[in-house]
């Protein structure tokens, strides 16, 4: 049965990250993936302090949010290909403040959604 809140949750985590993905925004910055991780890193957040903060929550749905909606959100591979392809295209400096403004602002993400589930 855990298998299918993943999945379920999944599916809807991803449909959200294609939404993401149609805003009509020209740039050669990643930032719609830069978006996109930093709502599921606060989104994580939010989920491991609700689940932790109430004692109901059941193992299920937080499966449901936290591996299946923000797993399929997420984008870490796209990450690491854009970062790679901004490498890789010899503009470093893009590269590396995409680099560190997704990793800073991922954990940043998880913070902040962890402090406002605690509130």
């Amino acid at each position: 049965m855990s298998f299918l809140f993943v999945a379920l949750g999944g599916a809807i985590g991803a449909m959200g990250r294609y939404a993401i993905s149609l805003i009509p925004i020209k740039s050669g910055f990643p930032i719609l993936t830069l978006i996109t991780n930093f709502i599921g890193a606060a989104l994580i957040g939010f989920i491991v302090g609700a689940a932790g903060r109430r004692g109901d929550i059941s193992p299920n749905t937080v499966l449901f949010w936290k591996t299946g909606v923000c797993g399929g959100f997420t984008t870490f591979s796209t990450f690491s290909l854009e970062a790679f392809c901004l490498l890789e295209n010899k503009a470093y400096l893009s590269g590396g403040i995409y680099i560190i403004l997704s990793v800073a602002g991922c954990i940043i993400g998880v913070v902040c959604g962890k402090k406002l589930a605690l509130r």
